[in-house]
């Protein structure tokens, strides 16, 4: 694997895991706790958490990475598994 490859899927997996830690944790709005900043929007959390959701996101796409680099080096791929390889049979002759 090149480096410009492990960057970019290191990236991609980043970015899916950033938006899918970004929702947890937030517990009210602006508007919800009575102090809206002027120029932002009413509905924008009252603490952003930023630091700490780059962080998690850091440590769980790391974490993710290294078992997808561990599996690539290992040779093991989606032919390995079961349920990804449809039976020979289903590729028969369509008409019949």
């Amino acid at each position: 694997m090149s480096v410009t490859f492990g960057l970019a899927i290191y990236f991609l997996i980043w970015w899916i895991i950033l938006f899918a830690i970004l929702p947890f944790g937030m517990h009210r709005t602006q508007e919800e706790a009575g102090d809206v900043i002027p120029g932002s929007e009413p509905s924008a959390p009252d603490r952003p958490r930023f630091l700490k959701v780059i962080v998690l996101t850091t440590i769980v796409a790391t974490v993710l990475f290294a078992g997808f680099v561990g599996m690539r080096a290992s040779g093991y791929g989606l032919d390995d598994i079961p349920f990804f390889n449809p039976p020979a049979e289903s590729y028969g002759n369509p008409g019949n």
